[in-house]
């Protein structure tokens, strides 16, 4: 009985023990702002008016819902996580393919194709901002000099290109993070698979899909997944190059959300990135039910 109860004791209490320090840094920094948020949310709190905070109940979350300009961010959003996610995903995995062929100097490709990757959102804004810039811009001194178009285009400050520019940007800083990713899910794949592959006479384009593609399907999930809720909350590409203009044309709900509370708007702000929350908390359902049904 009493080597029982020892061995209970090591083995239920220690693993607690060596967690608790990460559980305490978790709590501080994650489960408690939540919780501060979610109690904002429910107030009026504007931090230009101190002493005219007061509970308010719902009316943020219905100012919020029947703003145009909130549901206009939220479509802008899906815009910019579908196609940001998405390309990122094509050209990551291109590139990990190419990464995982053997050549002279594949070491050195694979340590420059992360600098997108490790370089600072910050830089990376300014960077593409100068690189498109309307007036001298080196995007439209190529354009020019290939005889694409005639006068210079003020990229960031049309509605129509916008966008596009700031979900080109991101995809340029997030190409790495599914290259390497994918890459050591595609260095993990049985060569035994390709083989018996080639024994059946199996194209490339088959190997791709009934071999390669199956065997990356969780790291293609997880990754998805990951780089969704990142993307949905980036706000450094946008802001540093559009502040969220022209005219509303590249604000998304994090963007938003940043210049309510930039104003001091708290309680309204707070309760947009509750819904943003519940948003992300929708899309990770899945991979969650999964997770857990795996460990059950």
């Amino acid at each position: 009985m009493q080597k029982r109860r020892s061995r209970l004791g090591e083995n239920g209490i220690w693993p607690y023990v060596l967690l608790l320090p990460a559980l305490i840094v978790m709590v501080s920094v994650v489960v408690i702002p939540i919780i501060n948020a979610v109690g904002m949310s429910f107030q009026y709190y504007n931090l230009t008016r101190p002493n005219r905070t007061a509970f308010i109940g719902l009316d943020n979350y219905a100012k919020i819902l029947g703003s145009k300009l909130f549901w206009q961010s939220l479509w802008r959003t899906l815009i910019w996580v579908f196609f940001g996610v998405g390309l990122q995903f094509v050209f990551g995995f291109m590139l990990a393919l190419l990464l995982n062929r053997d050549y002279r100097g594949r070491g050195v490709v694979r340590a420059v194709s992360l600098i997108p990757w490790v370089t600072p959102g910050v830089l990376i804004a300014l960077m593409w901002r100068w690189i498109l810039d309307g007036n001298y811009g080196v995007f439209n001194d190529l354009l020019k000099k290939l005889g694409i178009i005639s006068e210079n285009v003020a990229w960031l400050a049309t509605k129509g290109s916008a966008m596009p520019s700031v979900i080109t940007t991101i995809v340029w800083q997030g190409i790495p993070f599914f290259a390497i990713m994918l890459l050591a899910g595609l260095q993990g794949v049985s060569h035994d698979l390709y083989e018996a592959a080639d024994i059946d006479g199996a194209t490339r384009r088959q190997k791709l899909f009934y071999v390669t593609i199956p065997s990356l399907r969780n790291t293609i999930y997880v990754t998805t997944m990951l780089r969704i809720i990142w993307v949905a909350n980036s706000v450094d590409v946008i802001w540093n190059m559009t502040e969220g203009g022209p005219a509303y044309a590249t604000q998304t709900l994090s963007v938003y959300i940043y210049k309510e509370a930039s104003s001091l708007n708290m309680g309204f702000a707070s309760a947009m990135a509750i819904l943003l929350m519940l948003v992300l908390l929708l899309v990770a359902i899945p991979y969650l039910r999964s997770t857990f049904g795996q460990e059950g």
